[in-house]
């Protein structure tokens, strides 16, 4: 059980460090697309084989809707990292409980008086972030990781209302057809592989698709059938800092004070809205992974 919550808290810590070593050899949608069709395939047949039942038409349309945003989320970060460091990505996307609960009052749950608190001291902090250092040299990159957040949580509290596949097949039903949509706009924006990706590069994304989304994910759900959910969701605390160092160890980040200023308010926030959350409340993805119920993460 503790394996695998330090594997939960490493292996989507890690994801951003791996997104930024596997872009140099693919072009960022078609990499994005291409990790989720085969995650999400290989998940779907190792389901099957172990019995799950196959997805409904109604199902496999609300995964649809909820994948794309989920998934176009998480190739919002690939493509902002062209422009930002992994540790400045990461400390964007865990605002996003905060986007979620904002999001949460369009089907009539509007954050309560100490949730409002919570979502201030969140919000300054991505205030901050957008301020100073490297966001502030890279409006792009500001633009496009605040649009990830945002499409992440949007897709996150509008599953809870379409009649997704139950359990695991969610998430292989959202990677499939959310990466699917993924290849098409590659596709369309003229995204073509002009090269063998190096080793650094394939495997990079060989460790996106077979540990960051698969082994992390069998590993959350085993996770909420173990233990509290409360325990279970925080990752939410610890990813992003282990994200943040990893960049500074093993790509040579810099990490500035604005950075870490701003990642302390934010996960301040995100505490105090989970304090005052009801404990039947699902918690909202704080990254860019899908889950099986989508509103519990994404990496």
């Amino acid at each position: 059980m503790l394996a695998s919550l330090l594997a939960l808290y490493f292996i989507w810590g890690s994801t951003y460090l791996a997104i930024r070593l596997a872009l140099p050899g693919f072009p960022p949608l078609m990499m994005s697309g291409l990790r989720f069709v085969c995650a999400g395939g290989l998940f779907y047949v190792l389901l099957r084989m172990r019995g799950a039942p196959r997805p409904t038409r109604v199902q496999w349309f609300a995964a649809l809707r909820v994948g794309t945003l989920l998934i176009s989320g998480n190739a919002l970060v690939v493509i902002a990292e062209q422009w930002v460091s992994s540790g400045v990505a990461a400390v964007a996307i865990a605002s996003v409980p905060l986007w979620s609960v904002l999001f949460a009052g369009l089907w009539g749950r509007w954050p309560a008086k100490g949730e409002w608190i919570g979502l201030a001291i969140g919000l300054a902090g991505v205030a901050l972030l957008q301020s100073g250092g490297e966001l502030r040299a890279s409006p792009a990159g500001a633009v496009v990781l605040l649009l990830s957040a945002i499409t992440w949580s949007l897709g996150s509290m509008w599953s809870r209302r379409l009649p997704i596949p139950a359990g695991p097949m969610a998430a292989a039903t959202e990677m499939l057809t959310g990466g699917a949509v993924l290849l098409a706009a590659a596709l369309v924006r003229g995204e073509r592989m002009v090269a063998v990706p190096d080793a650094q590069a394939l495997g990079s994304f060989l460790y996106l698709v077979l540990i960051g989304s698969i082994v992390a994910y069998s590993a959350y759900t085993f996770l909420l059938a173990k233990v509290r959910p409360a325990l279970a969701t925080s990752y939410a605390y610890v990813s992003p800092v282990v994200a943040v160092l990893l960049g500074a160890w093993v790509a040579a980040e810099h990490v500035t004070a604005v950075a870490v200023a701003a990642l302390a308010l934010i996960l301040a926030g995100v505490a105090i809205v989970a304090a005052q959350r009801a404990p039947t409340d699902k918690e909202a993805p704080a990254r860019g992974e899908v889950t099986a119920n989508s509103a519990a993460r994404t990496g």
